[in-house]
């Protein structure tokens, strides 16, 4: 809705808000703030308005818009995973710094109370990111500081008792010319369907942030991001005789008092300076660090005849801590009479993590109808203490050159060297691993062809590097994990609001970790896994009121080589066909001005739950809707209605033992306030 004599929205950039569904602009795959449309691989953005609209709460909802994306499992409850592409990764970036350097996960389920965009960089990404999984990256972009002041705030209840609040107020802060400060904030607490013994869910979640312009060439942000969870430790439901009986969604292993405690806090300094107009310099510091306790009942097996679910108690204390340095130089030349638009950086990451665990006994319970209560083992014995840490340093180029004609060419080389130490101690640990030395080179080239104003085809090979925590019998360093993509695709502008990508894509994956089929405590680097696929994307406006935002996509991921899988074994939880679509309609003019509606269908495919494809869980289709009315500028009241048919299914496979079903059919009433 525009508002008479409102001023204009300023032009879009890389890293602030997107008007409407379609976004422009990127910054997540060059580093530089480039059109999407001059970046040759899939950028998929997934802009703030959706997640108001939608109001999600769970980036695993925010990214059920974009294609071939699927939530890989919440570690129990713990955080959030993603199979992109076939391929499973378990971190994600804030503003450009990977979270948990050192650690396996995000300790934590992502908060959205301070998200401006969500943008998932397909396929590897390791010449701007270093590490990296090769199906791709997700960069959450945070809301900026505003000079002129602005506030949001929700009010949210819903179905199973789920509460929240949230807000963000930004403005000029007095005295000091140019600084700008915003807060956002989110609070939540959520008994959820499933039938947790009679506990509950909760996160809270704190985000100040600050920029400062004290000179027209000098820009100096800052954000800080706090989050505290305590979540019931839940590992879903169980796989038995091939496949996850649907009969009770809420069905639970656990007991009153299995509870998961963490919190995850970082801090990001940025600095950029205008040398001239040619050449700009940055300074990216970030800090973070955190921890996580597990005091639970976990499913080890099913007896014989599939009838009880054996459990240990698992108790983990678990802290990381991790610094990142990014010095980066972007120059915009002409040399040769090519236009050109440079980056060099060079990146030190240092994170280090320690984790100590203990078990015990603990009762086993019924398959079909688990009943808590059982008392906690009279004594627990020592599991593991793991211990990792590692420094790397990356060096990276990168030019975007402008070739005339329509063509573009994208030139980029990364090479990181530093040491990992892994020691995962059990008592029958006889020897301390020497540190290991690693070493990656990651290329990328691409070329882009404007065939038109509103067409652009392209074409690139990436890969990725990722270092080796396998433990494999006699070598000291054993190669890194490495990924390489050929992909071929075009965007195109079905109108100035309208935008359609589509991709061809093939994606293989060397040097994985499989059981060593003979020393079985050890590892073998021998696999290789291959994913190709075909996918397209549409979002932006179709008329005036009318937005739209989906994906469908196809992804053949399987096995190519192993020693202890079978070649040809599909990746766990990744569907041959998946796709979405969400759209909303607001009245324009007359006396149903700023009513509402939306409507959103999302269908996944049948998924094997684990690599051995022991198991599998069955295809769904999920209808949402929404309904909601901005009173005026200032006040939106909306009802979003999820799962109308009421469906059953599996959300997130993960392995035998946990396997997360989508929530049944929910309301969720929001009223929010805006200045």
């Amino acid at each position: 809705m525009t508002v008479a004599g409102a001023p204009q929205p300023a032009a879009e950039t890389a890293y602030g808000p997107v008007q409407g569904y379609r976004a422009t602009r990127t910054a997540t795959a060059t580093k530089t703030d480039t059109p999407l449309r001059d970046v040759p691989q899939t950028v998929n953005v997934v802009p703030r308005e959706v997640l108001v609209d939608r109001q999600e709460t769970r980036l695993t909802d925010a990214l059920f818009n974009v294609s071939n994306v699927q939530p890989g499992g919440t570690i129990q409850g713990r955080s959030d995973t993603f199979i992109i592409r076939g391929f499973r990764t378990q971190t994600y970036a804030v503003d450009g710094v990977f979270m948990n350097q050192a650690n396996n996960f995000s300790p934590v389920q992502r908060d959205l109370a301070d998200v401006e965009r969500i943008e998932v960089l397909k396929g590897p990404a390791s010449v701007l990111y270093g590490r990296g999984d090769p199906g791709g990256v997700i960069n959450i972009v945070t809301r900026q500081p505003t000079l002129v002041p602005t506030a949001d705030a929700s009010i949210q209840g819903g179905s199973f008792g789920f509460r929240r609040v949230q807000g963000s107020v930004s403005g000029a802060v007095p005295g000091t010319d140019g600084l700008a400060a915003r807060l956002s904030f989110g609070t939540q607490v959520d008994p959820t369907f499933r039938n947790l013994a009679g506990r509950d869910n909760s996160r809270n979640f704190v985000a100040p942030a600050f920029t400062w312009n004290p000179s027209p060439d000098t820009r100096v942000s800052f954000i800080g991001e706090f989050t505290r969870q305590d979540s019931v430790y839940d590992e879903g439901l169980i796989a038995r005789n091939g496949r996850v009986p649907l009969d009770n969604v809420a069905r639970y292993y656990g007991e009153p008092f299995s509870r998961y405690n963490a919190n995850a806090n970082f801090g990001t300094l940025k600095i950029e300076h205008d040398v001239n107009e040619q050449l700009m310099l940055r300074q990216v510091i970030n800090a973070q660090g955190g921890r996580f306790d597990v005091f639970t009942a976990r499913a080890t097996g099913l007896s014989a005849n599939g009838t009880q679910v054996t459990r240990r108690f698992s108790g983990v204390a678990s802290t990381y801590a991790a610094v990142d340095s990014q010095t980066e130089l972007v120059a915009k030349f002409d040399w040769l009479g090519l236009r050109h638009t440079a980056l060099l950086g060079v990146e030190y990451v240092n994170g280090y993590r320690r984790a100590f665990s203990t078990q015990g006994s603990l009762a086993s319970v019924s398959f079909l109808d688990p009943i808590v209560g059982s008392a906690l083992p009279s004594a627990l014995t020592f599991q593991s203490d793991l211990k990792q840490k590692n420094a790397l340093t990356g060096l990276y180029a990168q030019d975007q050159i402008d070739l005339g004609y329509g063509l573009q060419l994208l030139l980029g080389v990364r090479y990181d060297t530093g040491t990992q130490y892994y020691l995962s101690r059990t008592s029958t640990t006889r020897s301390i691993p020497p540190e290991q030395e690693l070493s990656g080179v990651s290329p990328r080239v691409g070329l882009i062809y404007r065939v038109a104003e509103p067409l652009a085809l392209y074409a690139s090979y990436t890969t990725s590097f990722k270092p080796q925590t396998a433990n494999v019998l006699g070598v000291t360093n054993p190669p890194p994990e490495t990924g390489e993509q050929i992909e071929v695709g075009t965007r195109f502008d079905v109108s100035p609001d309208l935008s359609l990508t589509a991709s061809v894509f093939d994606i293989t994956r060397n040097n994985v970790a499989a059981n060593d089929p003979i020393n079985t405590n050890f590892s073998v680097i021998t696999g290789q896994q291959r994913s190709k696929g075909v996918e397209a994307d549409l979002a932006g406006t179709i008329l005036p009121g009318w937005k739209v935002i989906g994906g469908v996509g196809y992804t053949d991921a399987r096995v190519t080589r192993d020693t202890t899988y079978a070649v040809g074994n599909r990746l766990e939880a990744a569907p041959l066909f998946s796709g979405s679509v969400w759209t909303t309609y607001q009245v324009q003019e007359g006396a149903w001005r700023g009513l509402g509606l939306g409507l959103g269908v999302t269908h996944v495919g049948s998924r094997f739950g684990d690599i051995g494809n022991t198991y599998k869980v069955g295809a769904y289709t999920r209808v949402d809707a929404a309904v909601f009315y901005d009173l005026d500028e200032h006040a939106r009241f909306s009802l979003n209605l999820r799962n109308l048919t009421d469906a059953r299914y599996i959300e997130q496979p993960f392995n035998q033992f946990n396997n997360l079903p989508g929530a049944p059919f929910s309301v969720l009433a929001t009223i929010t306030a805006r200045m």
